[in-house]
């Protein structure tokens, strides 16, 4: 029997190479990029960033679940990479020998490692501490790609091997094992799916308060657990340094807040993101971009966030994931944002990235199917619940263009509906010609979904014109909306300057300085979605979480003329 993962692998060979493995990441394994031997040239320039040390056999250097997990090289001897099994045990990843180095993904962050590394004889090492690593990627271009390269590949083969990982169990269709597979995939964490076949004749995956379930390596179950304890539990959670004030903090991990990020970072400012869920935002969620420029070919929102993350954490961007921001305050010019969970972060500036979300239609009960047939992202992992049946796509901008298009490729029928005429005064043209041109794609214009009906799950839609008043009911089970944006910013309420929509207001009388993106306060910023009269665009965000970097040194160096030290 097929399991979710399983079809997802072949949903992703088909279409989208990003469901199965991270997102953004090639399905193939690198075997050449995940192990690649150092020459003795980079050795010897590497071992500067480093001590060497003598270690003797059989010596753990770190297990899984440490964090903070120092880089080793081999000069002499051998290293065993071992990956955690079901019941405590363990078993061989890979065997490091001279011109290896160990690490994954750990060590560009400070989540808990998946793996754990020994000696096998006596060896020779180059010990290189987290803060000369991070020294190392700003100082030796071609060792940082290489290390990086070779972590992403790495953790790619961990995600691939069926015998290590969490198991997650669950009914396909059940909402809360979509959000709990949803942030494993998107947070790159190893783990294997187990369906449970549907309990009811219809097919639907009635409520079961023991399900989803998560089984850990250690053989303890977490019973339908939230994101946050899941983060907390795995160590995915990176814990802000409780005494670090750090240059800048990130409120959101879209393409502003990336951008932001790696800007920040990339010209020495210590910078921590803030992040809800998992990097990527909204525009995570695309199932591709084609007019962003320099992909002729398109890219895909997953792979633009994950590239993007690990650019970030290339220049050692600290990331705070699973955590919001509940609140801000500024002291003698610091600010404190408190964190879900009674976590704080010190900070001489903020840049507000926190993006919007997709609008809920104005329809009586559509909070009772939100997951359980409403859908406000079109992906690989969501186009499984399409095949060979009739969906609906609701809006008009260039999401839902491309939520048809990717859709129609598994879809029997798609029909999109808007409320306006037409789609080409919200659409890029290329998108409404694909639209027309597509045979299982029929436009709805002048129409508005009126009622929705089903018991466990979505059964039944009905949609009206409003220009001719004719109705129509189908038996519909999934339904992606995407109809514009509200803004992502409840926390900052009191906090900063908000207008009626509640976007975050920037420049003109309100700035607390001349520029575009200085809020009403002092030392925060804000760019991107999430910001008045903003350029709802991935491109446009882009830019201002790199050009907010400017304004930030400007105002830090103020900042130390004021308050030196």
């Amino acid at each position: 029997m097929f399991t979710i993962r399983h079809k997802i692998a072949l949903a992703a060979q088909k279409l989208s190479p990003d469901a199965a493995s991270p997102p953004g990441l090639d399905l193939g394994f690198r075997r050449d990029l995940a192990f690649p031997r150092l020459s003795e040239e980079m050795l010897d320039r590497l071992i500067s960033y480093g001590q060497e040390e003598a270690v003797p056999k059989n010596t753990c250097l770190y297990r899984y679940g440490d964090r903070d997990t120092d880089m080793f090289v081999v000069l002499k001897g051998e290293i065993e990479s071992r990956l955690p099994v079901k019941g405590g045990g363990s078993k061989r990843f890979r065997l490091l020998r001279a011109g290896d180095f160990t690490g994954e993904l750990n060590v560009l962050n400070t989540q808990r490692c998946v793996a754990e590394a020994r000696t096998v004889p006596a060896s020779r090492l180059v010990r290189v501490s987290r803060m000369n690593l991070r020294k190392l990627m700003r100082a030796e271009g071609d060792l940082a790609n290489i290390i990086v390269s070779a972590c992403i590949w790495r953790r790619v083969a961990m995600i691939g091997d069926p015998s290590t990982g969490v198991v997650v169990r669950g009914c396909e269709g059940d909402p809360d094992l979509l959000n709990i597979r949803r942030f494993l995939v998107r947070n790159y964490y190893p783990h294997r799916m187990e369906e449970i076949p549907a309990r009811n004749e219809s097919g639907d995956c009635p409520a079961d308060p023991k399900t989803p379930e998560v089984e850990l390596l250690d053989g303890r179950v977490l019973i339908r657990p939230a994101i946050c304890d899941l983060a907390d539990e795995l160590g995915i959670t990176e814990l802000p340094e409780p005494h670090t004030i750090y240059d800048v903090a990130v409120v959101g991990a879209g393409p502003a807040g990336l951008s932001a990020a790696v800007y920040a970072a990339s010209e020495g400012l210590s910078t921590i993101v803030v992040e809800g869920n998992a990097p990527g935002g909204q525009a995570g969620t695309s199932s591709k971009i084609e007019n962003y420029l320099g992909f002729p070919t398109g890219i895909s929102g997953a792979q633009l966030a994950s590239r993007s993350h690990l650019q970030a954490l290339k220049f050692g961007v600290h990331f705070a994931i699973s955590r919001d921001v509940v609140s801000a305050a500024q002291e003698n010019g610091i600010h404190r944002l408190m964190l879900a969970g009674g976590l704080a972060v010190c900070t001489r500036s903020v840049v507000i990235a926190s993006g919007a979300r997709y609008r809920r239609l104005n329809v009586r009960n559509v909070e009772d199917f939100e997951n359980r047939g409403f859908f406000y992202a079109a992906t690989a992992m969501e186009s499984l619940l399409c095949r060979e049946r009739e969906i609906i796509v609701v809006g008009g901008g260039n999401s839902a263009g491309q939520a048809s298009i990717f859709l129609s490729g598994f879809a029997r029928q798609v029909h999109h509906i808007v409320r306006a005429p037409s789609l080409k005064s919200s659409m890029s043209q290329y998108l409404v010609s694909r639209i027309e041109r597509c045979p299982n794609i029929t436009l709805h214009p002048h129409t508005e979904i009126t009622e929705l009906e089903g018991e466990e799950a979505l059964e039944f839609v009905t949609w009206t014109n409003r220009k001719t008043g004719a109705s129509v009911r189908k038996p519909i089970s999934s339904v992606f909306v995407m109809i514009g944006a509200e803004p992502n910013s409840g926390w900052a309420y009191g906090a900063v300057k908000l207008d009626d929509k509640g976007f975050v207001v920037t420049g003109g009388q309100w700035g607390f300085e001349a520029t575009s993106y200085a809020t009403s306060v002092p030392g925060i910023y804000a760019v991107g979605d999430v910001r008045a009269e903003s350029v709802k665009r991935v491109a446009s965000a882009v830019g201002e979480g790199s050009v907010v970097i400017a304004d930030i040194h400007r105002y830090l160096a103020r900042r130390h003329r004021d308050f030196p030290g």
